[in-house]
C-alpha cells in the first residue's frame, strides 16, 4: 500500500514505524526541518519537508496514487483540512488524529473513516485497520498466540454454508454472529450470510490465512503486532 502521513509526533512516527515494517510504501509529511532530517535518517521512507495543506507538497507525495492518508498533526484544524484535501484527490482511506474529542463531529461531516483520540497511542492496531478495510475489530488474547477477530462477512468460499460445515476449523472457530443488531450464537445449522457480522477465535499464527479465506482479502505482507495492555480509544464515522 502506498500511505501518506501528515506529522511526526509519537503517533505518526509509531504509525510509520509499524507499517514501513510490515513493507508498504510510506512518505512522511513535516513541517518542521529540523526534524526531517532525523527521520530521513531514521526511517525507511520518503521524508518531505513541508506544510500537509498545501496541494504542491500532497501532490509531491504521490497523494493521487495514495490508498491511506493519516493526518497526524498535533493541530485538529490542520488535520481537518488536510483531510479535506485528500478527499479532493479521492483517497480511498482517510484516517485522522484529533486532539479534542469536541471537535469529532466535525471529522465525521466531512466523512473522515477513523477518527482516532491521541490520549492513549496503539499505532500497530491503527496500522492493521489502516491495511485491513474489511475488519471491524481486532483484540489479542493472552500472550499474543490467539486473536478473537470481528468481520463483516461481503464475499469469500463460506458464504452460504452451514456454520458446522466451516467451524471449528483447525486454526480457527466462530464463536458469534451478529444480526439486525442482535448476537447470537451460531448452532451448526447458522447459515453464514452477506452482511452479517461474524466473531471468530483464531490462532495468530494462522490468522492471514484465514482471513484470507473468510473474505478474499489480500493479506500477504499482514502481521499482528499489537502493545499488550494498551487500549485505544477510536471514534468511528458512522455509514451514511
Amino acid at each position: 500500500m502506498h500511505i501518506v502521513i501528515m506529522g511526526s509526533g509519537i503517533f505518526g512516527t509509531n504509525l510509520a514505524l509499524s507499517l514501513i515494517s510490515e513493507g508498504h510504501d510510506i512518505v512522511l509529511i513535516e513541517n518542521d526541518e529540523e526534524k526531517c532530517n532525523k527521520l530521513a535518517n531514521k526511517l525507511d521512507a520518503e521524508v518531505i519537508h513541508g506544510d500537509g495543506t498545501d496541494n504542491e507538497i500532497l501532490e509531491e507525495s504521490n497523494i493521487k496514487e495514495a490508498d491511506v492518508f493519516v493526518a497526524a498533526t498535533e493541530t485538529d484544524e490542520v488535520n481537518l483540512l488536510a483531510c479535506i484535501l485528500a478527499k479532493g484527490y479521492k483517497v480511498p482511506r482517510i484516517i485522522s488524529q484529533v486532539s479534542d474529542p469536541n471537535h469529532k463531529d466535525a471529522f465525521n461531516e466531512v466523512g473522515i473513516d477513523i477518527i482516532i483520540n491521541p490520549e492513549l497511542y496503539a499505532a500497530n492496531y491503527i496500522g492493521k485497520l489502516i491495511t485491513r478495510p474489511k475488519i471491524a475489530d481486532i483484540t489479542v488474547l493472552g500472550t499474543g498466540e490467539t486473536e478473537l477477530i470481528d468481520i463483516n462477512l461481503e464475499k469469500g468460499e463460506f458464504i452460504g454454508k452451514a456454520v458446522g460445515d466451516v467451524s471449528p476449523g483447525d486454526d480457527f472457530t466462530i464463536v458469534a454472529l451478529y444480526e439486525d443488531g442482535e448476537i447470537t450464537f451460531p448452532k451448526p445449522d447458522s447459515v453464514l450470510k452477506a452482511g452479517t457480522k461474524i466473531s471468530i477465535l483464531v490462532k495468530s499464527k494462522s490468522s492471514m490465512e484465514v482471513l484470507k479465506r473468510f473474505t478474499e482479502e489480500n493479506t500477504e505482507t499482514e502481521k499482528i503486532e499489537i502493545f499488550p495492555g494498551i487500549k485505544l480509544d477510536l471514534y468511528q464515522h458512522p455509514k451514511k
